[in-house]
């Protein structure tokens, strides 16, 4: 599980770092939402939803 958690924390460290989030520093919309703030919260949430999976999985 430890290793798992891990592999999560460095994929939201990933995510979130600048080369990546400079991808969407343009100003755009994705469905008349600007696309910074809203690539953020999909990889924020994503995160958290992957840490959810692995603690509920437990220790298999």
């Amino acid at each position: 599980m430890t290793a798992r958690l891990v592999a999560v924390a460095l994929l939201g460290l990933l995510l979130l770092d600048p080369p990546i989030l400079g991808i969407f520093r343009e100003p755009r919309l994705w469905g008349g939402l600007p696309a910074l703030p809203l690539y953020l919260f999909l990889a924020w949430g994503a995160v958290i939803a992957l840490v959810a999976a692995v603690l509920r999985r437990g220790g298999d």
